[in-house]
Parts: C-alpha cells; sequence; structure tokens
C-alpha cells in the first residue's frame, strides 16, 4: 500500500503517519508539506519523519497527477486551521481549503488513486439553537471562513467525477490531545497549557456553549478506516461526523475537568459573558455503524493527564504562550514578518507546478 499525507508536519498528521505506520508496518508512507511548522517541536523523541519512507517539500496548491500516480490513497490534511486564521486569511483560505483541496483530489482521480481521505470537520454546524445533536443531513449554518471552506469542499467533492475513487469526507469534532507538534489555540489544550503556565483556566465566554471534541489519536484511528473502507461500507461517497456521544461537552465542563487535573489552577468563566455563537452538539451514530472497530478509545481525563504530564515533563512554563510557536497564526505571521512567506501564503522561492 502506498499513501500520501498532506500537511503531515501539522498537529494531527505525526500522529495519524504513526498511527498508519504501527497499522501497515510495509506500507510505503510518504508526507507533502510546505514545513512552515517543523520547527515546533514538543517531544524528546525522534523526528516524527523518521516514520516516513520519504518527505516531500512543497505548497499544496502545486500538487499534479503525476505526483500522485501510484498511490493507494490520499489522505489530504492540509489547510488553514482554524478560524482565527481563516478571518486573518479568509481568500487564501478558501484557495487553500477549497479549491486546492477539490484540485488535488481530481488529480487524485486521473492518477487512479483509489482512496481520498478528507479532513473536514463539524464545525459546519455552527450554532445549533436546538438541544438535539446535529446529524450528517441536517441543515449546516457555518459561522466562519473556515467552516464555509469546509462545506465548499465536501460539495465539489460530491459533484466530482471521481472515476471510481472512494472518498471519505471525515467530519471531525473539535481535535485535542497531545501530539509530537502540539497546538495550543484549541481550547482543552490552551485550558490546560493555561492552567500549569499562569495557574488559571479562563473561559472568556459564559461556558455554555456545546463543543464536540476528539482526541488526535482517535482522529487516527478513523483515518486508518477511512484509507481502506469498502464503497459497499457507506457509498463510494460519504460525509460523516467523527467522535462520541460521549465527548460532546459544554465549555465549562472542559474547563472544570483541567481544574480537577489541576487543583492548584482557578478556574474562571465569564459568567456574564455573552455566550459564543459557535454551540453545537453532533450526533456520532453513522460512524458507529459504519467504523465499529475503530471508534474513539481516549478519555478526557486521560487526554488532560497526559497534557499535564508531558507537558510538566518538558519544563512548560511560558506564561506568554499564547504568543508563541505552539499558536500556529504567531508562527505564520513570523514568516511572512521575515519575508519568506507572502500575504498568499507562498514561499517566497515557491516554484509552480
Amino acid at each position: 500500500m502506498r499513501i500520501l499525507i498532506t500537511g503531515n508536519m501539522g498537529y494531527v498528521g505525526p500522529v495519524v503517519v504513526a498511527r498508519l505506520r504501527e497499522t501497515f508496518p510495509e506500507a510505503y508512507l510518504v508526507g507533502h508539506d510546505t514545513g512552515w511548522f517543523g520547527h515546533c517541536l514538543t517531544t524528546r523523541d525522534p523526528l516524527p519523519e523518521t516514520l516516513l519512507n520519504e518527505q516531500r517539500f512543497g505548497d499544496v496548491r502545486d500538487i499534479t497527477t503525476e505526483d500522485l500516480r501510484g498511490f493507494d490513497a490520499v489522505v489530504h490534511l492540509a489547510a488553514i486551521s482554524n478560524d482565527p486564521m481563516g478571518q486573518r486569511f479568509e481568500a487564501v483560505t478558501d484557495e487553500i481549503n477549497h479549491r486546492a483541496s477539490v484540485k488535488v483530489a481530481k488529480a487524485a482521480a486521473e492518477a487512479g488513486v483509489g482512496h481520498f481521505v478528507f479532513a473536514s470537520s463539524c464545525s459546519v454546524y455552527g450554532f445549533a439553537s436546538e438541544g438535539r445533536a446535529r446529524v450528517e443531513s441536517d441543515t449546516l449554518n457555518p459561522l466562519t471562513a473556515y467552516a464555509r471552506s469546509k462545506i465548499a469542499t465536501e460539495d465539489s467533492l460530491r459533484a466530482l467525477d471521481n472515476s471510481g475513487m472512494v472518498i471519505s469526507c471525515l467530519r471531525f469534532a473539535t481535535a485535542c490531545g497531545m501530539s509530537p507538534r502540539l497546538r495550543l489555540d484549541l481550547v482543552l489544550n490552551d485550558f490546560v497549557a493555561g492552567a500549569l503556565a499562569n495557574g488559571e483556566v479562563s473561559v472568556l465566554s459564559d461556558g455554555t456553549p456545546w463543543r464536540p471534541l476528539i482526541h488526535v489519536r482517535d482522529m487516527a484511528r478513523a483515518i486508518e478506516w477511512a484509507v481502506q473502507r469498502s464503497p459497499d461500507n457507506g457509498g463510494k461517497f460519504l460525509t460523516v461526523n467523527v467522535g462520541s456521544a460521549r465527548w460532546n461537552y459544554q465549555v465549562r465542563d472542559l474547563a472544570e475537568a483541567v481544574g480537577r487535573a489541576l487543583p492548584e489552577a482557578k478556574v474562571s468563566i465569564a459568567t456574564e459573558a455573552p455566550p459564543d455563537k459557535r454551540s453545537y452538539k453532533v450526533d456520532f451514530s453513522l460512524y458507529a455503524e459504519l467504523a465499529p472497530d475503530h471508534q474513539p478509545q481516549e478519555t478526557l481525563d486521560g487526554a488532560i493527564a497526559e497534557l499535564r504530564d508531558r507537558l510538566k515533563e518538558q519544563g512548560f512554563a511560558d506564561r506568554d504562550y499564547r504568543k508563541s510557536p505552539a499558536i500556529r497564526l504567531v508562527t505564520l505571521e513570523r514568516h511572512i514578518n521575515s519575508g519568506s512567506v507572502n500575504e498568499n501564503l507562498e514561499q517566497r522561492h515557491r516554484v509552480p507546478a
């Protein structure tokens, strides 16, 4: 089996590579990444890319059909990957997250790739006024450029003449948990970092919004399933919510769980603040039906304890961590300010296809 993983040097990518290498030890794994976040390491283990057979460096916008010939599966993780970055780079978010993703999928189909796995997001549900958990067929309500880009890609992939390629759009819950390239601009990870560095878990909203979470290792389990999914199991084109009902939490629940794991930290919730507009519970029953052997295994308390312990081991005490490379927007801004990347998020010495 030959698998190409785009965006492999991000937050989720190293965990996916490790899972695929463990599950398919004889597979030929290739990474494709700009390398912009390669230095954002939060591990003392060997470089994650040592598990690959090959690492390619380049802009996902430049991937061609020839680049994908001979691959059995493409795992497409590359994206402008959260709401603050989507707001800062709105036009580029559409260009990379949507248009480039569709271009890569078309190239994969033309190259005869059997499986295309697209990392979508439950953020497409945006705000659900009803208490009922959202299912895949529910009306979508995207509130950000990031969420809109995911919907646009799903729609384009659905319309794609895929030449027999099996397409899986995995609507992941909000990612969390330890990674060799940890991000601290994600809600649970941020709470743990704040508790360790500043002695406070600070919730800037009233804490009532609902948010489903998923551990990065459980995301990797889902991708392992999708790269070998039979079209008889969900159809040639599939959009599915990926997560677990037990991981539907209100933000204040997350803060209080971190407070229990780090009792020396103060939990501060701005109860008088207006609620975050993003609030949704998600129904994951379709994923449970289709992938019974790849269901989420991690727990909230386990994720928090691992983050706490691993960060402590590394001596994490950066009170100003929200200005560190662990915040991806900060890293992008530094690349732009240095002149190595332009405002269109292109490498200065990018060689177009």
